[in-house]
């Protein structure tokens, strides 16, 4: 079964993709597990997500387009990548996403993708 699994990350963490004093530790947090899940054979895709200014929001409202610049939500932690996995249950989902460099200061959402026919 394929998983998502969505790192949220608050502003201090997107601060530190591009401080020079916090990068390396950053980036070299997120190359290790990106790494650990390519060995394993269960990644089938992921990608890190520009920073949540650079997002563009459209609603349809009565069929007319309304564009708001950066993230809908005004929340503390913004969605700054994911990992689609494929394995065997949840519970494996779930050790996954728990070695996530995210988890540690930031959230971790996995959810099941949905099978189009």
């Amino acid at each position: 079964m394929q998983y998502m699994i969505m790192n949220y990350e608050d502003d201090a963490a997107f601060s530190a993709r591009t401080d020079e004093q916090k990068s390396s530790a950053y980036w070299g947090a997120w190359a290790a597990y990106a790494q650990a899940l390519k060995e394993s054979g269960v990644m089938v895709s992921g990608n890190g997500l520009q920073p949540p200014h650079a997002g563009t929001t459209l609603r349809l409202r009565d069929g007319k387009p309304s564009i708001q610049d950066g993230p809908y939500a005004d929340t503390k932690e913004q969605l700054g990548g994911y990992f689609i996995i494929e394995v065997a249950d949840l519970d494996t989902a779930l050790d996954w996403a728990a070695r996530c460099p995210a988890a540690a200061d930031g959230s971790v959402e996995i959810r099941p993708v949905l099978v189009m026919s």
